[in-house]
């Protein structure tokens, strides 16, 4: 386990190190929830539940060996045969 200092600025805001933020993937308006375990501050990506399920649903796309492509062409497939 590594331990970072670090320093609140103006405002309150504190800077997370880059190579943290690639590591976990951090981009600007990521939402984050912050623990007070009684002066223990204990902080944590909090990642929408539409990334997810989206993240989710690739998975089993990739371990399916669907792409993009071949769910498109599915549906457009499906839409032909009901001629809609």
């Amino acid at each position: 386990m590594e331990s970072i200092t670090l320093q609140m600025a103006q405002r309150g805001v504190i800077t997370i190190p880059k190579s943290l933020r690639e590591s976990y993937g951090m981009q600007p308006g990521d939402t984050f929830t912050l623990l007070d375990l009684g002066g223990v501050f204990v902080l944590t990506p909090r990642r929408s539940e539409i990334d997810q399920i989206a993240d989710k649903i690739a998975a089993q796309w990739a371990e399916d060996g669907e792409t993009l492509e071949t769910m498109l062409r599915a549906l457009r497939e499906e839409r032909d045969r009901r001629g809609s």
